[in-house]
């Protein structure tokens, strides 16, 4: 059993393709057909069943899986960590994200992340708050970013966002400077699924929101405020730069939802991780000096 053929495993798991895998290693199809059945003759088990919709892992792929992952990812320590040590800033670093962080935050960060540290290579992972979570929990990705406060973790606080009432244009407290929840405790309400859910059914404790609907695109919800099916509570963040026919107001007292960058463990992070956790908190700081500034 060699690296590259756990490297090559796992390329397969993500893509779901044996010829994607190839296109993504630089290899033949062939190679990769062979790399994987010579994995699968050394273990004496099959580990990926084929079909014409792709490749799918068997329970005895599972199991090899979580052990490839966990090695893959003490190699790339193991490279970062000796890069460090000759005074080279060098590693791939995999961060999973959610979209409203993916379009407001992340592009200003990374760029400047790439320009001072060039040798590290960025990937992202993009879902909802709970997929993040599980993909740290799993090692698909070395860091991610997930709302606090979360215990299953070790986070490092990095920014804020503050929670913002969407109203239909002609509703009666649209334009409104602030509202109260009290004040919408009646109102139809389309409750997001896509991660703060939580945060927003808090704001109105020990009273209930009067929730019609439970959606998680933010487009989806956006449009149905528009039809006037309902008002919402969202991150500022998630928001699109055109709200046309939407009131967006301030909540009284505001509310902000807490973002942080989280690791399995800060001990055993890499010396590229923990950068990228550093530079993302002052970015964070920055930026929530220049708002207050405004």
């Amino acid at each position: 059993m060699t690296l590259l053929q756990l490297q090559v495993f796992l390329c397969v798991v993500e893509t779901g393709s044996f010829t994607k895998a190839a296109e993504r290693l630089s290899m033949t199809q062939s190679g990769i057909s062979h790399m994987i059945s010579g994995l699968e003759e050394e273990l004496g088990v099959v580990l990926l069943s084929r079909s014409r919709k792709g490749s799918k892992m068997t329970e005895a792929g599972e199991k090899l899986w979580a052990h490839a992952r966990a090695i893959m990812q003490h190699v790339e320590q193991i490279q970062d960590e000796m890069f460090a040590f000759r005074g080279l800033e060098r590693g791939t670093l995999r961060i999973g994200t959610f979209p409203s962080v993916s379009a407001r935050f992340l592009p200003s960060l990374m760029a400047l992340f790439q320009v001072r540290y060039p040798g590290i290579e960025l990937i992202l992972f993009e879902g909802t708050n709970q997929e993040v979570r599980n993909w740290i929990h799993t090692g698909a990705v070395n860091v991610g970013f997930v709302s606090l406060p979360d215990q299953e973790f070790d986070t490092t606080p990095v920014m804020k966002d503050e929670m913002l009432l969407l109203l239909p244009a002609d509703h009666q407290l649209a334009g409104q400077s602030s509202v109260a929840v009290s004040q919408i405790a009646h109102d139809p309400f389309i409750l997001t699924r896509a991660g703060c859910e939580g945060l927003v059914l808090s704001m109105f404790r020990p009273a209930v929101p009067q929730v019609k609907y439970e959606v998680q695109d933010t487009a989806t919800i956006l449009a149905m405020v528009k039809q006037g099916l309902g008002i919402t509570i969202l991150p500022q963040m998630a928001l699109p730069d055109d709200t046309k026919g939407i009131s967006a107001v301030r909540l009284d007292p505001p509310v902000y939802r807490h973002l942080g960058l989280a690791v399995q463990s800060s001990a055993a992070a890499s010396p590229a991780v923990r950068t990228f956790i550093r530079e993302a908190e002052t970015f964070g700081c920055s930026l929530m000096v220049e708002t207050v500034a405004e």
